[in-house]
């Protein structure tokens, strides 16, 4: 299908890809052209992918929101639908719908458009900073970041003997850093010692460590789509680990069908972050995730769900 991007818009985004780091590439890939009120385009990295990560489209479209509220106002939290892979070839249209700005609290509807067709839909609700009672959930007991492989002992030591789409995977320069607490899941090709239905009540879970890899302003509305990017990461796996696959088995159909976060308390996002994962439930070719994103003093800022589709190809 023919691009919509004029040539000089190609070589620009080529240029970005090739010469940035991957941190001011994701800047640059959320920072939205506004085509009229209430209507942006949004562009994606041309690193070779088939369909658009389902993270960026949710910051882009957080990003579209955020520029028609009040700057006082920050998101709480946001619902959204996948509906159509995305094409990185092609500019996303996001088109936001002013539901309503009340005293505290203003809502939003964006859906993201691609060949004539929605995409994606969110609705995001923003508020004013207000006081109120304070609890949470503790972050689980896991070893810190600066305890666990690296980048490069990761390639060193692990990848050497990993699967090709795995290596390809953690080998792509990234804008976020990963460090999982197990690594045994990724690259071990034996099933868990649990198969079948899990017993007593227990969850498959999984804890990773993230961590932007280069500067986030110093901007709550820029962290805030930040965070909804890296949101969208490791969700799946945490449903598939108990059936002992991940989501580079290529005879499974993966994708996102639904996401969820709501946002609790700022965090600046220049340290690691502990993104604890548990899978309540996996059924009729759906797995549910749920995840609590920590900073390193405990603080819980953020909760998310995501449903995603886990179906085996036909013929397979």
């Amino acid at each position: 299908m023919q691009s919509l991007f004029l040539p000089s818009e190609i070589a620009e985004m080529s240029r970005l890809t090739e010469t940035a780091t991957p941190m001011d590439a994701l800047l640059a890939t959320l920072d939205l052209e506004k085509l009229e009120e209430n209507l942006f385009r949004g562009r994606s990295p041309q690193v070779g992918w088939q369909r658009v990560f389902g993270g960026q489209v949710i910051g882009q479209a957080l990003v579209a929101a955020q520029r028609t509220v009040d700057r006082g106002r920050y998101v709480h939290s946001l619902h959204a639908y996948f509906m159509r892979p995305g094409d990185p070839a092609v500019p996303i249209i996001y088109e936001v719908d002013r539901i309503r700005d009340g005293s505290s609290f203003a809502t939003r509807r964006v859906v993201a458009i691609q060949h004539g067709r929605a995409i994606f839909s969110m609705s995001a609700s923003f508020q004013y900073d207000e006081d109120g009672f304070e609890h949470q959930f503790k972050m689980p007991d896991v070893p810190m970041p600066e305890d666990l492989p690296g980048e490069k002992e990761l390639k060193e030591k692990y990848l050497v003997h990993a699967p090709e789409a795995i290596r390809r995977y953690w080998e792509r320069p990234r804008p976020i850093e990963i460090r999982p607490v197990s690594l045994e899941r990724y690259f071990s090709r034996q099933r868990p010692p649990r198969e079948g239905p899990l017993q007593d009540g227990a969850l498959p879970t999984q804890s990773v460590w993230v961590k932007a890899v280069g500067a986030v302003p110093d901007e709550r509305h820029l962290q805030a789509a930040v965070l909804a990017y890296l949101s969208d990461m490791t969700l799946l796996d945490t449903s598939l680990y108990a059936h002992g696959t991940s989501v580079f088995d290529r005879t499974l159909q993966v994708a996102s069908l639904d996401h969820a976060m709501w946002f609790h308390r700022p965090s600046r996002m220049d340290d690691w972050l502990l993104y604890a994962q548990d899978s309540p439930s996996a059924h009729g070719a759906r797995g549910m995730t749920r995840g609590s994103l920590f900073d390193r003093s405990g603080v819980l800022i953020a909760s998310v769900a995501q449903e995603g589709l886990i179906r085996k190809k036909a013929n397979e």
